[in-house]
């Protein structure tokens, strides 16, 4: 039940200090929530339905199999993952690639809805079901039958599925991964986990024998260990019947392997490693108590531990973000958790990011919290702050339980199967949280530091860049030291201020509505106010106890020039590091303790304005917020200070990376070395350049007024409790009738066609970037003919350059039309591959878009993404934040309101001549960018080359 329990285990009601009579017993089992209906079949299959209508006319279908990679063999290493793989390669009923297609057909998208993923202990696949049609359904479970027990395993399939793991596996390459691969085998010394990791061996895939596949299939893939979950809109006597139909045949296998979990053997003794790369970006290091075998949470005796557990290191982690906020920072963050990658085991470990900075600093920083922690405890107020932190999560979970999604149910009964987390439900764990909370003391949310408090042997460890020249870095055994000396030396408790607990201490003046109107069309309303601000406001019944808020306004960063190209760049986010009111960022999160509200503060090159949200209760405050955020932004030179430091520290190295640094040359390409281009790799030196007062001179030229603010709320309200509200708060706001606008800053990509290629890093690691923009006058029919051609190659890609030419893992293009600053459009292409692909590939690619520019698409293809795009909406339009979104791109972009609520038949409308009419503006522009990124060395037949990528 991690999808909720992660939420409502960091916080509880809180409610009177008086005892209360306790009504339940610790030792009284958790129970499984009423509403879902479990059984198990005389194979041994579990299953799992619920009924829940939210989306409407769609079931989530899971089948989960109690094995992952920790079950494989020395000679099946990447085998679990490379099964899950084959099951999308032929079965029983469906021929290689048809599952995919299919789906498409019914309007479910390969990887962003049809997907799965294999862990060390499970392997999940994920199948969502649109249920408008008969049939659809009956084959939903033809396809989890045959994944459970009739993948093919063809020669030829697994052959041709060798190179797209390979790929997968590509991806992950580079510093942090051949670092960690140092680390891991010691974090997990003397277990088998040390090396089972997911993706396996490269070596192994490349050349195992076809029958170590098919035997870990048949070995693990059996109706004992495997669990299938249907919820959704769905009758639960209909969905019994229909597992009971498609698995009861499953057989287990005669002479069964046993299924053991994996041990962990505890730290015989204390170790220390620093390992770096020359490729690395930033130090990390981390402190590892040994693991211990823990039992399943099954009592509200358990329930009540575990309470206490996420107490603790949601009070040590906020001290530890403190810490991120001073001058000169130890560290960029730092945070702290009781868990293990093993199933099973549970251990406390530290974590923190130095950036460039001082390891060793970093390091006496977070051993010094630790151990104050272990001494001194925690404070009442800090114990009152989580408990209240956390009311508000686990109050919008209940009050909204009866509008959640399908798939948050899902991940809580794969959790329940695979590592028995109970599932109570929502009520019942509410009832628990409001009766045991009250009773949770300072001493015993303390005493959760025994756990580890007389740990002697640990694993520390530091991961980071090559040393430059003259630095020095801490050895294995310095590490240790600074530990074993923060344990001796003399450490103060923890001290904290008072803090204000009202957002204002003067109300502002109330505005009024000088006007309202109805737009019958989108169901919203207009209001006007007398300071020049307007508000649309859309009460919706999507969620019981939600409220989303943006705002926006023409301006933005390029009404400022270069010399001012920073101070705007960074404003927002120095005003966020600085804080608002009396508030710095640490003490306004101790000021709403117990409130579920976001206000942040948005400045885009062409606009500017805030984001935010909050529940029914919070929503006062959420106004309060935005008020102090439009007129008292706080000046605090410390803050200041370390804000730059930590962006220097976390950006200095960013160049080692061969992908930022391939980024970085493209954009300077792309725009001709602008000075004026957009930031895509920030640089530390960037940050040298901020002038705070001018920076925050800016802010306020830009939010410190607010005539033509275009405002949105949409949520869980009524206009007779919001109005009120807008007028006090949004009507009081500052304006001097100024008029804003955007501003062209002629920036613009380079023209014609050109080629670049870059040669960089260690790993035979390549991308393929294409760009191709140009100006062109903005509709929205030539906008969603574009979004079609987009998708539609889109499958293409993954059908030709994945599944034929073997090429790629995943990559595709993406789409836009653009107003402002100018009309224009922008086709970006991605590949990610291996160096020996590159020119295969960018000659299939372009063969894809001559095709589709010469020919237009099959029909075939245009239906797919028509399906999944009406398939997308019947869920979005029943979505705050999507409504949210469309309401803001009227207010920027204007547009016709009827394309959104009758879309379908827009959808509908397109024809194949359609697409094609896109394609030959878009791909037939006489601006085209392709940048090939390449590895310093290619490997070609052992022997190394260097070679270019056109």
């Amino acid at each position: 039940m991690k999808e909720l329990r992660s939420v409502l285990l960091f916080g509880w009601l809180l409610i009177s200090s008086i005892s209360v009579v306790a009504q339940t017993n610790t030792s009284d089992p958790l129970p499984l929530d009423p509403k879902v209906k479990t059984g198990k079949l005389p194979n041994g299959l579990t299953y799992y339905i619920r009924q829940n209508k939210k989306p409407e006319q769609k079931v989530e279908l899971r089948l989960v199999v109690n094995a992952g990679s920790i079950l494989e063999e020395d000679d099946q290493q990447g085998l679990a993952h490379m099964a899950e793989h084959m099951a999308f390669n032929g079965t029983t009923h469906f021929k290689k690639n048809d599952i995919v297609s299919f789906l498409q057909d019914i309007g479910v998208g390969f990887g962003n809805d049809l997907n799965a993923y294999t862990s060390f202990n499970e392997t999940v696949y994920i199948l969502p079901i649109p249920t408008d049609k008969p049939g659809n359904l009956e084959k939903g479970f033809q396809v989890l039958e045959d994944w459970a027990h009739g993948v093919t395993y063809l020669n030829e399939d697994i052959e041709g599925e060798r190179a797209i793991i390979l790929e997968e596996s590509r991806l992950g390459k580079g510093a942090n991964d051949r670092m960690f691969r140092k680390i891991y085998p010691k974090l997990f010394e003397g277990s088998k986990y040390a090396d089972r990791l997911p993706i396996g061996l490269d070596s192994i895939i490349k050349n195992f024998k076809y029958d170590r596949i098919r035997t870990f299939y048949k070995d693990w893939y059996r109706p004992d260990l495997m669990a299938v979950i249907v919820v959704g809109d769905i009758d639960q006597g209909k969905a019994e019947e229909m597992i009971t139909k498609h698995f009861s045949s499953l057989t287990n296998p005669a002479n069964e392997r046993k299924r053991e979990e994996a041990d962990v053997p505890a730290y015989r003794s204390s170790d220390a490693m620093v390992v770096t790369d020359r490729e690395a970006t930033n130090y990390i290091l981390s402190i590892n108590y040994p693991t211990k075998k823990q039992e399943p949470v099954k009592t509200v005796g358990d329930y009540r531990q575990q309470m206490l557990q996420n107490l603790f290191t949601a009070m040590l982690n906020q001290r530890l973000q403190e810490l991120t906020q001073k001058e000169n920072p130890p560290f960029l963050f730092a945070s702290t958790d009781f868990g293990s990658f093993a199933r099973g085991y549970e251990g406390f470990n530290a974590f923190a990011a130095v950036g460039s900075g001082d390891v060793n600093k970093g390091l006496n920083a977070l051993a010094e919290e630790i151990e104050r922690v272990k001494r001194f405890g925690f404070t009442a107020s800090e114990l009152e702050r989580a408990k209240k932190n956390n009311l508000s999560s686990f109050e919008k979970l209940y009050n909204n339980r009866d509008k959640t999604e399908s798939e948050s149910y899902v991940q809580e009964y794969i959790s329940h199967f695979t590592e028995q987390e109970p599932s109570p439900g929502i009520e019942k764990e509410y009832a628990y949280v409001k009766e045991i909370l009250p009773g949770i003391t300072v001493d015993e949310v303390n005493s959760i530091a025994n756990k580890f408090k007389s740990e002697k042997n640990k694993f520390v460890y530091v991961t980071g860049p090559e040393p430059k020249q003259g630095q020095t870095l801490p050895e294995g055994k310095d590490l240790l030291a600074v530990i074993d000396a923060k344990e001796k030396s003399d450490i103060k408790p923890y001290e904290e201020k008072a803090v204000a607990t009202t957002l204002l201490t003067t109300m502002p003046k109330t505005g009024k509505v000088v006007s309202k109107t109805k737009n019958t069309i989108l169901g919203t309303t207009e209001l006007k106010l007398s300071n020049g601000v307007s508000v649309t406001i859309k009460p919706t019944t999507f969620k019981d106890d939600q409220i989303v808020m943006a705002a926006t306004r023409p301006g933005g960063k390029n009404n400022y020039g270069l010399s001012d190209k920073f101070n705007a760049e960074y404003s927002t986010a120095i005003v966020n590091a600085m804080g608002v009111g009396e508030f710095s960022p640490s003490d306004l999160k101790k000021a709403l303790a117990g409130k579920s509200i976001a206000v942040n503060p948005v400045f885009s090159a062409t606009s500017e304005g805030v984001r935010g949200n909050s529940t029914r209760k919070d929503l006062e405050s959420m106004f309060q917020l935005n008020y102090l955020y439009f007129t008292q932004p706080r000046k605090d030179t410390g803050l200041f200070k370390s804000y730059v430091q930590r962006n220097k520290s976390q950006y200095a190295m960013l160049g080692a990376n061969p992908q930022a640094a391939f980024i970085d040359t493209i954009y300077k390409t792309l725009y001709n070395n602008n000075p004026l281009a957009p930031v895509a790799v920030p640089k530390s030196e960037y940050y040298d350049k901020i002038d705070l007062d001018r920076s925050l001179a800016i802010y306020k030229e830009r939010f410190g007024d607010a005539n033509g603010m275009n405002f949105v709320f949409v949520g869980s309200f009524t206009e007779q409790e919001i109005i009120p509200l807008i007028e006090k708060y949004l009507g009081s706001l500052p304006s001097t009738g100024k008029k804003f606008t955007y501003t062209d800053n002629k920036v613009r990509p380079i023209t014609g066609k050109k080629e670049l290629t870059v040669n960089k890093g260690k790993e035979q690691k390549s991308l393929i970037l294409a760009f191709y923009a140009g100006e062109i006058a903005y509709s929205e029919d030539l906008d969603l003919k574009t979004q079609a051609m987009s998708e539609i190659l889109n499958i293409r890609i993954i059908e030709e350059l994945r599944e034929k030419v073997q090429g790629i893992y995943g990559g595709g293009t993406f789409a836009s039309l653009d107003k402002v600053p100018y009309a224009n459009y922008n086709f970006v292409l991605q590949l990610p591959c291996g160096p020996e692909k590159v020119d295969t590939l960018l000659k299939a690619v372009r063969k894809e878009f001559e095709m589709i520019a010469s020919k237009g698409p099959d029909k075939s293809y245009l239906d797919k993404v028509k399906k999944q795009w009406l398939e997308e909406h019947k869920t979005s339009i029943k979505e705050n934040n999507f409504w949210l979104n469309q309401l803001v791109e009227y207010k920027t972009q204007g547009g016709n309101p009827d394309r959104l609520v009758n879309y379908e038949k827009y959808v509908n409308a397109l024809t194949p001549k359609d697409v094609q009419q896109a394609a030959k503006i878009i791909l037939q522009g006489k601006n085209q960018f392709f940048a090939v990124l390449m590895p310093e060395t290619v490997l070609k037949g052992g022997e190394t080359e260097k070679k270019k990528g056109f």
